[in-house]
């Protein structure tokens, strides 16, 4: 079962934090959610941010690697694929994960992986945080992205 064993989000002041939310256009009922979702998180970390609309999954990563390059501690890229019948899943999936990971590593800076790989509308429906659904993933992206940056400014810092 999909989050299964997942922490507790360990809450914290991080509104000194910049953080930029980077999402996807498709699905737009699943999309809503996951951005939904991002906000709740920010809400309850006392953060604000930046939210920028991209068409597609494709696109997250050359944006959220412009906004790492503009000096945000934080970047959540939300977005859904679905799998459908050739290989596009499979090549919008890998792209998208690792040129997310890439701007991560490239920009030492925290990227949440709000990015939804499904087989089904209905699995991304479930995932999405809407009324009814099992997961709310776009809370936890932006909640591990922003647990993440607090511990990237530590270790700057020299603190644990």
């Amino acid at each position: 079962m999909a989050g299964h064993g997942a922490p507790d989000a360990e809450t914290f002041d991080a509104s000194g934090l910049r953080v930029a939310v980077v999402a996807a256009s498709w699905h737009t009922e699943v999309m809503d959610g996951l951005i939904a979702g991002s906000l709740r998180a920010l809400r309850d970390f006392d953060a604000r941010a930046r939210v920028v609309r991209v068409p597609g999954t494709f696109e997250l990563p050359v944006v959220a690697g412009a906004l790492a390059a503009q000096g945000y501690d934080a970047v959540v890229a939300l977005g859904v694929v679905v799998r459908g019948g050739t290989p596009h899943f499979e090549y919008v999936c890998s792209a998208a994960t690792d040129g997310l990971t890439r701007v991560a590593l490239d920009h030492s800076v925290a990227v949440g992986f709000g990015v939804l790989t499904c087989d089904t509308d209905e699995q991304a429906l479930d995932r999405a945080g809407l009324e009814g659904s099992r997961e709310d993933k776009g809370y936890e992206a932006t909640a591990a992205a922003l647990l993440t940056a607090r511990t990237l400014a530590e270790l700057a810092a020299g603190t644990p």
